[in-house]
This record gives C-alpha cells, sequence and structure tokens, in this order.
C-alpha cells in the first residue's frame, strides 16, 4: 500500500454498536466470571488499562484494586474507564477486601513488586492491596478462588529473601506466572499470557488437564538441501484449536508444520521441519501416555521426491522430480492406537459438496469425527467454511477458524470427557 493509499481523508469513523467503553468480544472463556486486578506501585502499572480490556474481551467483569503506590504511575480514571467499573483505592465500610457480596473467581496481580510479594508472604495486610490479597490467598485455601502473580522488578532485587516468599506463596498454591525477561529485569507478561493464564485458573472445563495432540501446519518434504514443497496452507486453524483447548484448562500440545504462521510461545508446541519429522514426533508423541483425543488438521504432504538430492541443484537448469506417494499418518495412528478418539480433516477441490459429504461419511468409518472442506466454498480472503460430521447426526456448518476451534472443544467436552 502506498503513502497515498493510506492517506486520511478526513472522513469520521464508522457508526459502531458498542458503547464508548465497551470492548469488542474475543471469545467467552471468562463469561461470567470475576476477576479483580491488583495494581501494585511499579512502572508497568501504566500497562494495566489496557490488560483490563483485553480480560473483559473474553467476557470478564474487572474491578481494579490500587494500591497509593500504584497512583504514581497509573491515573484512576483510566482503570475506572477500562474496567468500566469504580476503582476500589481504599477500604471502607463496604469491606471491599473481603468482596464477600459477590466474590472474585481469580485475583490477578500481574506487576508484583518486591515489596508486595514479600508483605503477601509474611502476611502482612497494611493497606488495600495486601489486605486484599491476604483475603485472597484464604479464598485460595478453601478452592474458593484462584491468586495469579507475576514478578516484575529489576535484576539486582533477586535475592534469596524473594526467591523464599515466591516458593513459599507457590508452595501455598499461588500460581506463578513466569515474567518477561528483557534488558536485566524481569518485565510484565505480554497481555495475551495473562489472559491466558487467567482463563486457564478460571476454567470449570471437563478437559482441565486432559492430554489431547493436535497437528497443524505443513509438512514440507526436501527437493535438495534448500529447496523444499510445501502445501500452502500455513496453520492458522492448529494454532487456533490449540489456544481454545488451553484457555479451557486443557494440556494440549501442538506438533506444528514448518510454515509461515508461528504459534504464539506460551503453546506447547513442537515445529516439525520435514514430514519424517512430523511423522515421528506424532507416533512417538502418542506412544508416550495418556491422550484424551487426537485432531490432526495438518496439511501432511502427499508426495515426495523419490530421491533428495545433496547440496544445492544449480539453478536455471530443466528440473524434473519423481514424486512417490507419502505414508498416511493417520491410518498408522489408528493402527497403533485403536481406542483413540480422532478427529481429522479431509480438504477437497472441484468436487460437489453432496461429493464431499459423501467423503467424509466414507472416513467415519475409521474415524469419530471428520471435518470437511473444499475450495469452492470458501471465497477468496474470506472466513474458512467446513463442515462437521460425525457418526450420528446432521453435518453441521461453521465458519471461521475461531468457530471451528470452539466447535470441536465443545465436542470434546459433551463427548469424551467426564462430568
Amino acid at each position: 500500500m502506498s503513502v497515498e493509499d493510506s492517506a486520511w481523508d478526513l472522513s469520521p469513523p464508522l457508526p459502531s454498536e458498542l458503547g464508548d467503553r465497551e470492548v469488542p468480544q474475543d471469545g467467552k472463556h471468562l463469561e461470567g466470571r470475576r476477576v479483580a486486578l491488583m495494581i501494585a506501585g511499579g512502572i508497568a502499572a501504566m500497562k494495566t488499562p489496557l490488560l483490563a480490556r483485553a480480560l473483559r474481551r473474553q467476557g470478564a467483569e474487572v474491578t481494579a484494586f490500587m494500591s497509593q503506590e500504584a497512583s504514581r504511575y497509573v491515573a484512576e480514571d483510566a482503570l475506572a474507564w477500562s474496567t468500566a467499573r469504580p476503582v476500589v483505592k481504599r477500604l471502607s465500610a463496604q469491606a471491599e477486601h473481603l468482596s464477600d457480596a459477590a466474590p472474585f473467581d481469580v485475583y490477578l496481580l500481574p506487576q508484583a513488586t518486591y515489596n508486595t510479594i514479600n508483605k503477601m508472604a509474611q502476611g502482612i495486610a497494611d493497606g488495600v492491596l495486601t489486605s486484599t490479597l491476604a483475603s485472597a490467598l484464604g479464598r485460595m485455601e478453601r478452592g474458593l478462588s484462584a491468586v495469579l502473580v507475576a514478578a516484575t522488578m529489576h535484576g539486582t532485587m533477586h535475592n534469596s529473601i524473594l526467591t523464599g516468599s515466591l516458593q513459599k506463596l507457590q508452595k501455598m498454591g499461588v500460581r506463578l506466572v513466569p515474567p518477561r525477561p528483557g534488558y536485566g529485569k524481569h518485565n510484565i507478561p505480554a497481555d495475551e499470557v495473562l489472559v491466558a493464564e487467567v482463563c486457564r485458573a478460571a476454567s470449570r472445563s471437563p478437559l482441565r488437564g486432559r492430554r489431547i495432540l493436535v497437528t497443524g501446519g505443513p509438512t514440507p518434504v526436501a527437493i535438495d538441501n534448500v529447496r523444499r514443497i510445501v502445501p500452502r496452507f500455513r496453520g492458522r486453524l492448529g494454532i487456533e484449536i490449540t489456544r481454545d483447548l488451553y484457555l479451557r484448562g486443557a494440556e494440549p500440545l501442538l506438533i506444528h508444520g514448518d510454515g509461515a504462521r508461528h504459534p504464539p510461545s506460551f503453546l506447547p508446541f513442537r515445529v516439525a521441519r520435514s514430514f519424517d519429522d512430523y511423522r515421528r514426533w506424532v507416533l512417538d508423541t502418542l506412544a508416550e501416555g495418556d491422550w484424551l483425543a487426537g485432531i490432526f488438521s495438518a496439511a501432511v504432504a502427499d508426495y515426495r521426491p523419490t530421491a533428495v538430492a545433496s547440496g544445492k541443484i544449480p539453478s536455471g537448469e530443466h528440473l524434473q522430480l519423481e514424486l512417490v506417494p507419502t505414508p498416511k499418518v493417520i491410518a498408522e495412528v489408528r493402527q497403533a492406537h485403536p481406542d483413540l478418539h480422532m478427529i481429522t480433516f479431509k480438504y477437497q477441490e472441484q468436487v460437489s459438496h453432496q461429493q464431499l459429504m459423501d467423503i467424509a461419511r466414507q472416513r467415519l468409518r475409521d474415524y469419530q469425527a471428520v471435518v470437511a472442506n473444499r475450495g469452492e466454498e470458501t471465497a477468496a480472503g474470506g472466513p474458512q467454511v467446513a463442515w462437521f460430521l460425525e457418526r450420528q447426526g446432521e453435518p453441521q456448518r461453521l465458519e471461521g477458524k475461531p468457530e471451528i476451534a470452539r466447535h470441536l472443544a465443545d465436542y470434546l467436552e459433551n463427548c469424551l470427557a467426564p462430568p
């Protein structure tokens, strides 16, 4: 896009159905959950208004509690606007720190200072923040709430006193979110990391703690040392599926083919650089332990050259390749693990919708569920259109990768996980 194309023409913004303090919804993982956003007196407090809105995009009701020191780094009005709720900055006869009338599901201290961490560990409750955290720890020990802490401070303050306090809090049940290292400091984690950890802590999904293998992305096959044949799909759906499962508290592992899209660092994943890596890792991983299900969305290479040239084939020459079929990894998985609940994917082009359904139903003879789609049903640049089929019931139309991922997780919750 040129500078001229991107220049503002001075026209007003398009109307929106959202109110001034409302946020667009990215998901519903925190719908009906109350989050206490605890803001200590460090420079990272300046980032907490945006974190509050990120939590609300998952449906959370967020109330900010701020210490007196925090007001040096973030304004009360900014927090009240971003949470759409009054900020608690002092305790009154309403006993805000106890929140008995409307208890919190999660207490999040995203930029915990040296002072606050050590006071928490020693049971000191001398202000709005520490008094609320003292109550939070009591609720946590009764299994009523979760407490999440991310330590943020200069590296020279990371001493044995701090380590002892963190170990004590962790032993009590506090979840320590790893800070983001950089410039000799422990920095506040990215919003998406904090939101993900809050979602996991607040989740009541029956998938919590269950291991689910997900595959995604292309699986390249080599021509020589520098050239590869790579399917055009880039693995966005596999990432979206893994993210949805992770936010529900499951223990997914994504085996991601080496493509253009890279999974976010907080998700558990391994990047398969080749078809051989992909095949080996899938089979070896499933042999390691108790897996609830496998979701196979990877664009697995169907063909490979009969031989890989050593070095680099000189450019400018006519090149003729002989290709042979690759082994069908999902068939090998089914043979090795006949009881594994498998969701497989089938992509077709130049077939009718009815032909696609017939192909998918044929596949249901070997696998419990199939996600089928064809290129003609997805408009260029538009959301992916797919059909979900299981052995009973009618095909269900799904539109967009988030909806596909959400539907698969709902399916696993309904038919696999114990109540």
